[in-house]
């Protein structure tokens, strides 16, 4: 049975090589993410009639490909059901609030599943980092997370935690195409620099972070991610792994008949303002 590697470019116009594919059966990247995200739908019909509650976290390096990641999970699902968080920065109010207090809110009801593009996690590291928190309310953070995570998961949501994680080589290299593509410059923070210059400081906080944090009941899962689309297929792949989902029949609806067209109906002929024909 002949085999060969698979090779797709990815969205900054490079070849990337993906894991070997079966000739006969086919493969590549479109095709793995295609069936993944039949299989999101699946999900997303059982959460719906399960009434069940999901979390997913993402954190990880700048430039580690979160939001690509979250994309492509996202794109062909409801955004009623798969709801995206990422929370700016407090405001006055919500600093002056207990820090758990502003994600509590967002968790989710029956039928939903939440992800956090960034979460509570932000404290032991951009915060703890950047020294907009103290290094005691950052050593307290990570002693209380599994606490506030096993109430979680007592309740009975499911949570799943990833860490995406970068190559000190590919970032940078991700960042000068951030600085050399007007598509991309928005993705470029201040934020971004300081993680770049502050490799090592992040380095040292995001070990400690997952050390105190991965636990029985809500482990942290690493998700290597130089390769972006292998990184999306592996992580997607354990994301349905890890929830036991059944596929909901679908109840195809009948259509019916289209009413008949009205003998008093007066098209309206009036001017209207259409947009100029461009294509």
């Amino acid at each position: 049975m002949g085999k060969n590697k698979d090779r797709e470019r990815n969205e900054n116009g490079e070849t990337e090589t993906l894991e070997p594919v079966d000739e006969k059966t086919g493969g590549g990247y479109q095709k793995k993410l295609g069936r993944l995200q039949i299989e999101l739908a699946h999900l997303q019909a059982w959460v719906k009639s399960a009434n069940a509650r999901i979390v997913i976290i993402f954190e990880g390096r700048d430039a580690a490909g979160k939001g690509g990641m979250i994309k492509r999970i996202t794109e062909r699902v409801s955004p009623r059901v798969f709801r995206i968080v990422a929370l700016p920065a407090p405001s006055d109010r919500e600093k002056s609030q207990m820090y758990m207090q502003r994600y509590i809110p967002h968790l989710p009801a029956g039928g939903e599943i939440v992800i956090f593009d960034r979460s509570w996690y932000t404290r032991p590291g951009v915060e703890r980092v950047m020294g907009f928190c103290s290094e005691g309310k950052a050593r307290r953070f990570l002693e209380l997370a599994p606490r506030f995570e096993a109430a979680i998961v007592e309740s009975g949501i499911t949570l799943l935690k990833y860490f995406l994680d970068v190559s000190e080589e590919e970032q940078e290299r991700r960042f000068r195409q951030r600085i050399d593509d007007p598509l991309r410059q928005w993705k470029l923070s201040p934020m971004d620099i300081e993680s770049y210059r502050r490799w090592w400081d992040y380095s040292r906080a995001y070990d400690e972070m997952i050390r105190m944090t991965d636990t029985k009941h809500a482990p942290w899962w690493a998700v290597p991610s130089d390769n972006k689309k292998r990184a999306r297929i592996n992580c997607i792949s354990h994301i349905l792994s890890s929830i036991p989902y059944d596929k909901v029949p679908f109840d195809e609806p009948k259509l019916g008949k289209r009413q008949k067209r009205p003998d008093d109906y007066v098209p309206n002929n009036a001017p209207r303002n259409n947009v100029p024909d461009v294509f």
